[in-house]
């Protein structure tokens, strides 16, 4: 009898450890041994975080015009905020094992705001909103009123009506036109000034073009889709669900107010390139981060799709590197060549990197870190990780 109940607790003990931790409103804190990590090597990856601070300046308002600002059209049109010291925090197992500068501080993440904003495309799919991602965009959407008055037809024009939810999700549409008062082409413009508005367009899902007026042409055709403003959307489907705080915000712009349903709403951007996207802290972001690790799921509840994660990783034909905005995937090896080829990460200027590890059971927030710098951050992460027994 006694030989039963202790095989029976044992069992018990081993499904327990078995099943992946998920914090709660607080999250629990363990000491690098506990989840099988070199503690001094962990040590080494937090301080070459700090030390590779990003030679930018602190003020982000400066920022722009010493970078995006100088492009034609380059006027902020959307909220931007100074940011803080190098902030990160490490995950192992589920467990915070280590953090730095000031993770309850909101700061711009940039362009991982396109990671949440495909993530509420992909909760469309998985409820039947979106029935194919082959279908026409066009299909699902209207003439749309702007505030001020005047419509905007996103997808009317011959090239525009020839693309997919997929090329817009990958970055392959080519989409044309004037969007908030961007044209398309004023996005990190090609050197040759006579094509900008005369070169011919690329078959859609051919060519990889990163390009923020795309993202922002995506996010207001989901908010045709949801019919409810996009962070209303994220807050209730995978925010809330996951634990968030209730600091984060997502802007858009100062001209990006549309007429929906008998309301005035805001269209939000998928990033700061003109200011605007998500404002998040660190731990926040952390928490995404342990959401798509773990598949979409969180305790109980599949709040995304398995299906939907396997499709953003997947690799863009035209950009093996890049899956669904914006899961930049390892699988070649050139984004990290010292991380395992199944890691990836939700980037964002700055940078904000998010890296996500499954093999060694990481997340790792890692804010205002030299992008040159990312892959050795991640070499001594890894090496931390592989602690011996």
């Amino acid at each position: 009898m006694m030989r039963r109940l202790s095989l029976l607790l044992a069992f018990v003990s081993v499904c327990a450890h078995a099943q992946p931790y998920f914090p709660d409103s607080t999250w629990q804190h363990k000491a690098p041994a506990e989840v099988g990590m070199d503690a001094a090597r962990l040590k080494e990856a937090v301080d070459f975080a700090i030390a590779a601070e990003v030679k930018n300046p602190r003020d982000l308002t400066l920022n722009h015009y010493q970078t995006f600002g100088r492009e034609p059209h380059g006027e902020a049109i959307g909220p931007i905020k100074d940011r803080g010291d190098p902030t990160g925090v490490i995950v192992r197992r589920g467990y915070i094992v280590a953090e730095w500068g000031d993770p309850l501080r909101v700061d711009m993440t940039h362009s991982v705001t396109k990671s949440m904003l495909s993530s509420i495309i992909g909760v469309a799919f998985d409820r039947g909103m979106i029935r194919s991602l082959d279908d026409l965009v066009r299909d699902y959407v209207p003439p749309i009123q702007v505030k001020d008055g005047g419509l905007i037809d996103l997808f009317e024009t011959p090239h525009n009506r020839t693309i997919t939810w997929d090329n817009m999700l990958r970055q392959t549409s080519d989409w044309e036109g004037t969007l908030w008062g961007k044209p398309d082409w004023a996005d990190r413009p090609e050197e040759k000034k006579d094509e900008w508005l005369t070169r011919q367009r690329h078959k859609p899902g051919t060519v990889y073009k990163y390009n923020d007026v795309r993202v922002n042409a995506l996010a207001l055709a989901m908010l045709q889709v949801w019919r409810r403003p996009l962070p209303q959307v994220l807050k209730e489907t995978i925010m809330d669900p996951i634990g968030a705080s209730n600091t984060w915000r997502w802007f858009g712009y100062d001209n990006s107010w549309v007429v929906l349903d008998g309301q005035v709403v805001q269209s939000v951007s998928g990033g700061g390139h003109w200011g605007g996207g998500m404002f998040i802290n660190a731990y926040d972001m952390a928490r995404f981060g342990y959401f798509t690790l773990r598949r979409g799921k969180w305790k109980d509840r599949q709040l995304l799709s398995d299906r939907w994660i396997t499709l953003a990783l997947t690799p863009t034909p035209a950009q093996p590197g890049y899956g669904f905005m914006n899961f930049f995937n390892n699988r070649d090896g050139k984004l990290f060549p010292s991380g395992p080829r199944n890691a990836y990460a939700h980037l964002g200027n700055g940078t904000n990197m998010v890296y996500v590890d499954p093999d060694n059971d990481l997340v790792a927030v890692v804010r205002w870190i030299d992008n040159k710098s990312t892959d050795e951050f991640v070499k001594r992460l890894v090496a931390a990780a592989k602690k011996a027994g």
